[in-house]
């Protein structure tokens, strides 16, 4: 199987469907399932196996997220955008920084992975992001952010040349997310879907 080939597939799959996250495209969902199944096999080839390992878990949110932003609001019609409380984000900033160190023990110690804290750094944030995402929460962009900074890093020192273009495309589009989603919660974004779209 030719790698290099399979992550720049994976990287222009994983630039549109980030684009129609923002724009809230119910078809970002497909096309996500894909681009993570693909990362895979980039990851396991790079023996970065806490991001290998997120991939696998991604399949399962996106299906996940897939269903609950068509069925997810009230009545089981269009879920709107949201915020997390203060508390509640203080328990997942708790989260992260326990899952990051377990995660980044047992890679370090018992694997050949490669920066084994800051993989795991990345693999847990992500996947408190993507939960937050399934949800329609606005601070999921917040994470994304922080998640694309240390990810632009991390694959720029293992040479995975297209995916830190990836992942620096990633972080604008987080920016961009963020700000989109911030206008839609107060009303002010116009429609940027059909109105027979889901989402």
């Amino acid at each position: 199987m030719d790698m290099a080939a399979v992550e720049s597939i994976a990287t222009v799959l994983g630039i549109i469907s980030v684009g129609l996250l923002v724009r809230q495209n119910i078809w970002c969902w497909p096309t996500g399932i894909v681009m993570v199944t693909l990362y895979i096999f980039v990851f396991y080839d790079a023996r970065l196996y806490s991001d290998m390992g997120l991939q696998v878990a991604y399949v399962v949110m996106q299906i996940y997220g897939w269903y609950y932003w068509v069925f997810g609001g009230e009545e089981r019609n269009k879920l709107p955008v949201s915020r997390i409380a203060g508390a509640t984000a203080l328990a997942w900033l708790g989260v992260m920084l326990a899952g990051t160190a377990g995660l980044g023990y047992l890679m370090d110690k018992y694997t050949d992975a490669d920066l084994a804290y800051w993989d795991a750094a990345t693999t847990v944030m992500s996947l408190v992001a993507q939960y937050l995402q399934a949800l329609k929460t606005l601070e999921c962009w917040l994470l994304w952010i922080a998640v694309d900074v240390l990810a632009v890093g991390i694959y720029a020192y293992k040479g995975l040349v297209p995916t830190t273009v990836l992942y620096t495309v990633f972080l604008g589009l987080a920016t961009w997310g963020y700000i989109e989603w911030r206008r839609s919660e107060s009303g002010s974004a116009p429609p940027s879907a059909p109105a027979s779209d889901p989402c």
